[in-house]
């Protein structure tokens, strides 16, 4: 079963489209307009395994707000579609990441129950074009449009962009994780359905 996902979205704000290939090998193509976003989004990438395009136009002479936050729509509801009724993996995962001196971990649930949980302090407003702010908004929509639950917190850390690089890959690796197939291809609930 091929477990793919493609999401076009465009708006008065952004011209998006969205790739996801969960068994890729981790390729990503990303283009958003804003490096240092497309560089966690290719961490995101690579890390999880999950191959990923992302080609993105937005109004970014207003700020990078709508296209960080559409982004992360078009992609959870890419990765959504491609997880389809979410049977026959894992589930759950938790990763805990280090990137030098800063350390996040995240734990989430492809449960079709959408939660955020976003624990994460910066010193700074952003990483290049990046708002460090966005992070929780990138990670709010990836998470509500995907039916995911998501816990992120940041243990600790000092250089931002070590921190926000830390909380990406924990993200992508716990990732990893949930979207391996499991054993017997049932679907992990005492309900029988997620």
């Amino acid at each position: 079963m091929k477990r793919f996902g493609e999401v076009v979205r465009t708006t008065k704000e952004t011209d998006i489209s969205a790739k996801v290939d969960i068994d890729g090998k981790g390729r990503a193509d990303i283009d958003t307009g804003i490096g240092f976003f497309d560089h966690m989004l290719t961490a995101l990438s690579v890390h999880s395994g999950i191959s990923m395009t992302i080609k993105v136009k937005g109004d970014l002479y207003v700020d990078c707000h709508h296209t960080i936050e559409d982004t992360g729509i078009a992609l959870g509801q890419a990765l959504g579609q491609a997880l389809g009724a979410k049977s026959g993996i894992v589930r759950y995962g938790t990763a805990y990441i280090p990137m030098d001196e800063s350390l996040a971990m995240a734990s989430l649930d492809l449960s079709n129950r959408p939660f955020l949980v976003f624990n994460c302090e910066f010193t700074n407003q952003s990483c290049g074009q990046y708002d460090l702010c966005m992070t929780e908004e990138f990670f709010r929509a990836f998470a509500f449009n995907s039916g995911m639950t998501l816990h992120i917190n940041l243990l600790y850390g000092s250089n931002d962009h070590h921190k926000a690089e830390a909380v990406y890959k924990a993200v992508a690796h716990a990732l990893k994780t949930a979207v391996t197939l499991n054993s017997d291809g049932s679907t992990l609930s005492t309900k029988g359905v997620l």
